[in-house]
């Protein structure tokens, strides 16, 4: 799996809208939601890459508690996406001493891991924040989960997490995809045919999904295995046509040379 992917599920939890008001939020009766209000600005500014913005109000917040756990995870955020390991580290273990009990911190600091290929602290990490039931994307952690699950070549786990993934998120496309192509790796072909199917309805019913390289070696793959000359050779010309110089097709014409 490449880094890619974790990255793209950090990316998502930092969505949202910004705005160019700077209210004095210290000002509010309510402290903790002048806490949430700057951290909520700082992060959706790190998602757009405006790390300067971002800073100014992780400041306002650090103004009125140094030690508020979202702030410092944001922090940690800042620091990695400049490439200052150290400081990054240390703001998402900060954090988590602030509170244990914050689970995204903890996302954000089982995807820090991962980046820099700590597969087994980043699989710690999202162990223990897949256990908190109430939180909001917990299939998300499952599918970093699985990812990194894989990376340490254990297999077996990396299904059930993404199993657990595909089941939070009522079959969201990339855990369908990857539980799907891990199974086939398995050889598992009844199960991953099941999985790869509703993937495949997915994407008809949306236009928002299409087949990605991955999508098309893990069907043609399928196809192979039960004889479906017709859907391998459609599958396969969508991959030449389409993604001639990814590593899936790289890999299958290796795969279709090796039983000639």
């Amino acid at each position: 799996m490449k880094l890619v992917g974790v990255l793209l599920v950090v990316g998502m939890m930092l969505s949202a809208c910004v705005t160019t008001t700077d209210s004095p939020f210290a000002r509010e009766a309510d402290r903790d939601k002048a806490l949430a209000n700057y951290v909520k600005l700082a992060t959706a500014y790190i998602g757009q890459g405006n790390l300067e913005r971002a800073e100014h109000h992780l400041d306002r917040a650090f103004e009125i508690d140094d030690d508020y756990a979202p702030a410092l995870a944001a922090q940690g955020l800042v620091y990695s996406s400049r490439g200052e390991a150290d400081l990054a580290e240390n703001s998402f273990r900060q954090a988590l001493r602030a509170d244990d009990d914050y689970t995204r911190g903890r996302t954000y600091y089982g995807a820090y891991l991962y980046s820099q290929r700590r597969f087994q602290a980043a699989r710690d990490q999202f162990s223990v924040a897949s256990r908190d039931v109430e939180y909001e994307d917990r299939g998300s952690i499952f599918f970093n989960l699985g990812m990194t699950e894989e990376r340490l070549g254990n297999t077996e786990a990396a299904v059930k997490a993404y199993r657990r993934s595909v089941e939070l998120t009522r079959g969201e496309p990339r855990s369908l995809l990857a539980l799907s192509r891990v199974l086939v790796e398995e050889g598992d072909y009844s199960a991953a045919s099941r999985f790869y199917g509703r993937l495949l309805r997915v994407m008809r019913g949306s236009t928002r999904h299409s087949h990605s390289p991955e999508s098309l070696l893990t069907g043609i793959k399928i196809a192979r295995h039960y004889n479906d000359e017709d859907q391998e050779a459609s599958m396969a010309l969508m991959l030449k046509n389409e993604y001639p110089d990814s590593l899936e097709y790289q890999q299958y014409k290796v795969l279709i040379a090796n039983e000639q």
